[in-house]
């Protein structure tokens, strides 16, 4: 069982680097639990179809749970001879229990069963991920809740803007967050389908029922097409994708905190568990953890890319290009999931702490309730154009006296124009920050209706994932 399935018989003349460049059980061992269970699954199939005997799917059964634990206590021999994760279990399982483990592979071809090893694992990450996305929620939800009333600037161009809430800024986190989770979410529902039975590419003559064989799977249904059932990666393109789009988020919430906890900004310190110090400056406290998870994203992007090229000029139906479908999806995974491991304990920790007042100092710098006062001015009656160029003045006025405009007062605002002398309420942040209640808003108000909008969503979703 351990002769190559290609060539010509003459062992003795395949070139050695061609036998380990061809390979793949290095990496596809991973899949073990799915190609069990999917030979335990097409195995009792066969059997309620009378192509197989009782006997022999039990001796099938018994000889894959047996090889399921020599894989998980360390004792199996993966060998390069066996080229894939499906010979080697087939030719242990045949050296257990003789002519019945060569009846298994009746019916199917290592192409559907490359396919549907994969996709059982891809939709199972699907799942795993999206857990650890509910519990990122939750943990930003929950710091959140503690800071609708904490001021920050909100900026664009990373210039201020306007006083916002820490609230609302952790909300659009939030808001990202739970989009990829609907990402990952749709992709299991839209891949839920098992090839199995699709065999080499048409089909095969056998009387299979791969309904069946797909309900005991936990598959929605039988795949549509076995030609594009063997050839499909789509699913595992779509893990990459989501999984770069959820990293991207990752990256630019790191990217804040890294920001954020420099000393320029001082808004958060970092726990010293996710942070690490200098070969030669001891006062050091570098991010390392937001640093890596923001460098790891480039990586993600790079699995995607590469199997998209991949799969770009592949004709149907197999080909053996397929082979480099596995390796960056298992990279990109365990990237993703480590990232978001890391992320949910930085963030949570309780020795990562922000700085409330250097956020509310820095409020009071860039004049942030310019906005406010043409605003106030425009509910007045004052055309927005003038208002606008009043604003400014008073921003100048602002700046010659070395003062931030929430620090003016009503005679200050009356030296530019005296319709503004009354508005000097509007300069205030935390009334700025209250006075945007439209929904979305960063007003104390919109925020809680945010928040109560997350609690729902959580509600929905969160009970199936929490574990």
């Amino acid at each position: 069982m351990s002769a190559k399935l290609w060539g010509d018989g003459g062992e003795e003349n395949v070139s050695k680097l061609l036998e380990e460049f061809n390979a793949s059980i290095g990496f596809d061992r991973a899949l073990y639990k799915e190609d069990i269970e999917g030979s335990i699954a097409h195995a009792e199939m066969l059997q309620k179809q009378g192509i197989i005997d009782a006997n022999d799917l039990q001796a099938i059964r018994s000889g894959l749970e047996q090889i399921k634990g020599e894989i998980e206590r360390g004792e199996f021999e993966f060998k390069i001879a066996d080229e894939d994760i499906h010979m080697a279990i087939e030719t242990r399982l045949t050296a257990l229990i003789g002519d019945a483990g060569k009846r298994l592979h009746t019916a199917r071809s290592r192409n559907d069963q490359v396919a549907l090893d994969f996709r059982l694992w891809t939709l199972r990450q699907n799942a795993a991920i999206n857990a650890l996305l509910i519990k990122l929620v939750k943990t930003a939800l929950t710091i959140a809740k503690d800071h609708t009333k904490t001021l920050i600037p909100g900026y664009t161009h990373l210039q201020h803007a306007q006083p916002i809430s820490l609230a609302h800024h952790l909300l659009a986190y939030c808001a990202m967050f739970m989009r990829d989770f609907e990402r990952f979410d749709s992709s299991y529902v839209r891949n839920n389908f098992s090839p199995l039975g699709s065999a080499a590419l048409a089909g095969t003559p056998h009387n299979i029922d791969r309904a069946a064989a797909a309900k005991a799977l936990g598959f929605e249904r039988a795949t549509l097409n076995a030609a594009d059932s063997v050839s499909d990666r789509d699913f595992a393109l779509e893990i990459l994708f989501n999984a770069s789009v959820a990293q991207t988020h990752l990256s630019r919430l790191c990217e804040e905190l890294i920001i954020w906890s420099s000393s320029e900004f001082g808004f958060i310190r970092i726990s010293d568990r996710f942070t690490t110090g200098s070969s030669i400056m001891p006062q050091k406290r570098n991010p390392d953890a937001a640093e890596l998870i923001r460098g790891k994203t480039g990586r993600i992007f790079g699995d995607l890319i590469g199997l998209l090229t991949v799969m770009k000029g592949l004709p149907l139906a197999y080909n053996k290009d397929l082979q480099e479908d596995k390796e960056g999806v298992f990279d990109a995974v365990k990237t993703l999931k480590d990232s978001l491991k890391i992320t949910i304990e930085m963030i949570g920790d309780k020795e990562t702490k922000f700085n409330v007042n250097n956020m509310r100092a820095a409020c009071q710098k860039g004049h942030l309730t310019a906005t406010d006062l043409a605003d106030a001015a425009t509910r007045k009656g004052i055309a927005f154009r003038e208002a606008h160029h009043l604003a400014r003045k008073v921003v100048a006025l602002a700046d010659q006296k070395g003062l931030d405009l929430s620090e003016l007062n009503a005679a200050d605002l009356a030296q530019i124009d005296e319709r503004l002398s009354d508005l000097a309420p509007s300069l205030d942040l935390f009334a700025s920050m209250n006075a945007r209640k439209s929904e979305g808003g960063t007003a104390q108000s919109a925020v809680l209706e945010q928040i109560q909008k997350v609690e729902n969503w959580l509600a929905v979703f969160g009970e199936v994932y929490d574990s």
